[in-house]
């Protein structure tokens, strides 16, 4: 019965989400009211629910997206990221100039949200495929899967942080899985599959591309930008302070948490959270972009409440996503789809990916898919004692799966490509399906080992 009810209760989201192009969180809140009357949940505690859903998902999430946003817009808006671009580009020069392009995405991407991250690159990738002499596309494939790994596999992202978050995972392992398996997955889902999507769709390495829907890209003189150095530090410091804080408990503790923790452990760990990190990071940010560039106080806010701005939808739909996680569990529905796979052989880890996948088809933001699977796979990862870490980066890689048309990532990437909605499937579609079963291939792995 729980389950049937979750079935109608996905099928009404799509509805709402696709048909009456209701906005996500509108149609998340719509969606989880009507789920919880169908579990037979008393009203009375349904909004108790919804609270305690939106409430735990955005308490610690708030303040690093927040940050993160922020953090990001400095970097872009002081020209760092021009600037990690263009010096990589020409470190490597031409005949690697795919990999240079992965290299800048990847760092980039760290510090940007997906969305972002393409806006701000794709004016830069133009600009060089057109002086390299090669198809805009065969460096927009290797931009897209950088960008699209560090999205759904490394904290202090969204949906990696958020799963983190709601499955009780340490975000410095998360980052530090996530790493080992987004190397591969980038190499793979970008140059390589740079050579099938050549065979596959050839007419889309003909476009020129549409840089009309950016509207008019900021332009830099790569003088006044901040040194490469700066530029990067600046982009990967909330990475080092998390990776200091889980190599410090790995080398010292041996991964564990100390019962007793000293004034050294107490310093790591304050530093290593998520939430701190970003915080640290940010007033550093604030610094080498900003003041050290003598840029007035005033202008530095003005881009901080801008990049705000640009995260409070996505932060509703975060919360959204909790309420309606909170209305699953609290009905029963997690308990019953442990019980379905309580005797079956498949692994939770490829479960959570599976689950992922189906919600990622049906809903398109991989996001909200990754929010509802971490819901419905916790009392599974909790009975079979599966490591946190890995499950968090398994749903991370399923809700990255075969994203089409009901995806604003699909129409962002057809749109700037000037490509056909075939082109489109082809190429977008493909390499983030690759992205996906790479990533469950590398958990599994890495289950094997850790």
């Amino acid at each position: 019965m729980e389950l049937l009810v979750l079935v109608i209760g996905i099928a009404l989201l799509l509805l709402l989400i696709i048909k009456f192009k209701m906005n996500t969180y509108v149609a998340l809140i719509i969606t989880a009211v009507a789920v919880a009357l169908g579990l037979g949940m008393p009203p009375a505690k349904i909004a108790t629910s919804i609270q305690n859903g939106i409430g735990g998902q955005l308490g610690e999430l708030a303040l690093v997206f927040g940050f993160g946003a922020m953090l990001g817009r400095l970097v872009a808006d002081a020209g760092g990221a021009y600037r990690i671009a263009h010096t990589l580009i020409n470190a490597f020069g031409k005949k690697r100039i795919q990999i240079a392009v992965v290299l800048a995405s990847f760092i980039i991407g760290i510090a940007l949200f997906f969305e972002v991250g393409i806006v701000l690159l794709v004016p830069i990738i133009f600009a060089i495929a057109a002086e390299a002499g090669v198809p805009i596309l065969t460096l927009g494939i290797p931009m897209a899967a950088a960008l699209s790994v560090t999205h759904g596999f490394l904290p202090p992202h969204p949906a990696p942080t958020a799963i983190a978050t709601a499955l009780g995972a340490q975000a410095g392992m998360v980052l530090a899985y996530g790493i080992i398996i987004a190397i591969p997955a980038v190499y793979i889902a970008g140059p390589l599959f740079t050579r099938l999507a050549k065979k596959l769709a050839p007419d889309a390495f003909k476009r020129r591309g549409n840089l009309s829907a950016l509207g008019t890209p900021k332009k830099f003189k790569l003088d006044e930008t901040p040194s490469f150095g700066l530029s990067v530090l600046t982009s990967l410091f909330p990475v080092i302070l998390m990776a200091i804080a889980t190599v410090y408990q790995l080398v010292v503790h041996g991964g564990k948490v100390p019962k007793v923790p000293g004034l050294m452990d107490n310093v790591i760990a304050f530093i290593g959270a998520p939430s701190i990190a970003m915080l640290i990071s940010l007033l550093f940010a604030m610094w080498a972009m900003g003041w050290h560039r003598r840029i007035a106080s005033k202008q530095i806010m003005n881009t901080l409440e801008e990049a705000v701005k640009s995260i409070a939808m996505l932060l509703l739909v975060i919360g959204g996503g909790g309420a309606f996680k909170q209305v699953l569990i609290d009905g029963g529905v997690g308990d019953s789809v442990k019980n379905l796979f309580m005797g079956s052989n498949i692994s939770p880890l490829i479960l959570g990916w599976l689950i992922a996948v189906v919600l990622r088809i049906a809903l398109g933001s991989a996001t909200v898919a990754a929010m509802t699977a971490s819901g419905l796979v916790l009392p599974l990862m909790q009975s079979a004692g599966v490591n946190p870490a890995l499950m968090v980066l398994a749903i991370g890689a399923g809700s990255l799966a075969a994203s089409h048309v009901n995806d604003a990532g699909f129409w962002m990437f057809r749109e700037y490509f000037d490509l056909t909605i075939k082109q489109t499937l082809l190429t977008w579609t493909l390499l983030e399906s690759i992205i996906s079963v790479v990533g469950l291939g590398g958990v599994l792995l890495l289950n094997l080992v850790v």
